[in-house]
């Protein structure tokens, strides 16, 4: 085999690892918890089925492939739970460092692509990346709301945490921010977040 080809193999293979980082969100119907794969997946297939709901003219192809390898990272960084301010501090510099480990076993151009799209996706200020993040808001938050907000309950989740977080769904769609305000207060309502 070729060396470019054994590099892609490589990481093919190092990527699988991604079905071992368990995620605090639970799967519908009460399920275990989900891991990022089942998350990037979930998040490709939800951008592609709402695409139409953007704010702005995107490439869904750059979209999904942001769904997808936006977690990779956290194959060495681990998964910081978006209401676990402790963590969050340290998110960036754990995720910088397993960006470079990881996405280095690629060639070269691979790795540029991949850390370009990540940084993208990241940095919030694409349409492309505005859209990814809304469905990377929208997912957790919909499976969270067929649990019966028990994510929410289990944290101690207060209604301010979750609307500064998902506030910013509005900048990728303003018709999946309105779902978003509905879930809220649907669950405002039944008592799962803390007002």
């Amino acid at each position: 085999m070729s060396e470019r080809i054994e590099k892609q193999m490589a990481f093919a293979l190092e990527i699988d690892k991604a079905k071992n980082i368990f995620r605090q969100t639970h799967l519908s119907s009460n399920g275990r918890n989900e891991n990022d794969a089942e998350h990037s997946w979930h998040m490709a297939i939800m951008a592609y089925l709402l695409k139409e709901y953007a704010n702005e003219e995107i490439d869904i192809a750059r979209v999904i492939l942001m769904c997808l390898i936006h977690d990779i990272v956290e194959i060495d960084a681990g998964d910081t739970y978006a209401y676990d301010a402790e963590g969050l501090q340290t998110q960036k510099v754990r995720e910088d460092a397993a960006k470079e480990r990881i996405f280095s076993i690629l060639p070269e151009e691979q790795k540029a692509e991949f850390i370009e799209l990540f940084d993208e996706f990241e940095a919030y200020e694409t349409a492309d990346a505005k859209f990814a993040h809304a469905i990377d808001n929208l997912q957790p938050l919909m499976l969270n709301h067929s649990n019966n907000g028990g994510d929410w309950r289990e944290h101690q989740v207060t209604v301010e945490q979750v609307y500064r977080r998902q506030g910013k769904t509005k900048l990728g769609s303003d018709k999946l921010f309105e779902i978003t305000d509905r879930i809220i207060r649907d669950n405002i309502r039944k008592g799962n977040l803390i007002e």
